[in-house]
């Protein structure tokens, strides 16, 4: 497909990588509601607006972001954390939200870490491939509808209120550094404590799935954990240096 080819060379994102008929599907969907003919005039216009550039990311991965999302699967990473070495001896903990979206995600780790491990230092790097929300979410701004999730304590803890918007305070923003990244393209951090990759792998092929956590996986330091969606468990995790401690939770385990 030309298209793809094209969109490639341009964003360096390659479409292959993604499920074909879940992509074809929702791209032609979107070439037909902006009123294209085709492909070719499709990806012409994008190149020169980026506002469509932006609503064809947004429909490749549907940025859908809540605050403390599946809050039974927090507490038990929290449970995890508090027996981990990294907890338990004082050390800095280093953290990366993968595909962060608006910055829910890595707000609510921010959150957490700070309530549960008073005095722990740590750092989060959120990234996403799309420039436009993670823009948003390095304002920090959310409206009262997006914090329904948020712990009472932690509303009135974390975030600043002015009319019907919730600003994240500095102290916890500063613990969070938001970065443009392709899973499918970038290098990828590494020695770090924690990934939190959730409801991302389910657009991939088998093949770029396997590339991903592989690499997810090589980033994590001994012990470090891993954090996935809800669809996203994995069979035979151990090929990957990986032992599920958690339903959707796995450590790194690396060979004696």
């Amino acid at each position: 497909m030309e298209f793809t080819s094209q969109f490639y060379d341009f964003t360096g994102i390659n479409l292959q990588s993604y499920k074909r008929p879940q992509m074809e599907r929702r791209l032609t969907f979107l070439r037909d509601k902006l009123g294209f003919r085709d492909f070719t005039s499709f990806f012409t216009a994008m190149r020169q607006d980026p506002a469509i550039l932006h609503q064809l990311l947004d429909r490749m991965t549907i940025n859908v972001s809540e605050f403390f999302r599946n809050p039974e699967r927090w507490n038990a990473l929290v449970s995890k954390l508090a027996q981990s070495e990294i907890v338990q001896e004082g050390q800095r903990l280093e953290a990366w939200s993968a595909a962060c979206s608006t910055g829910e995600e890595p707000y609510t780790l921010a959150m957490i870490l700070d309530n549960n491990f008073p005095g722990l230092d740590y750092h989060i790097f959120a990234t996403d491939i799309d420039k436009t929300v993670l823009n948003s979410a390095r304002q920090g701004r959310y409206r009262d509808a997006q914090l329904k999730g948020v712990p009472e304590r932690y509303r009135h803890k974390y975030f600043e209120s002015s009319s019907s918007t919730w600003t994240v305070q500095r102290a916890l923003w500063r613990k969070v550094t938001f970065q443009e990244h392709n899973l499918l393209r970038d290098d990828y951090p590494k020695s770090l404590d924690l990934i939190i990759c959730r409801n991302v792998l389910i657009y991939f092929t088998e093949e770029a799935k396997h590339y991903v956590v592989t690499r997810l996986a090589n980033s994590l330091r001994d012990g470090g954990f891993l954090f996935v969606g809800s669809t996203e468990q994995f069979l035979r995790s151990e090929t990957f240096g990986l032992v599920q401690v958690g339903p959707f939770l796995y450590q790194k385990r690396n060979a004696p």
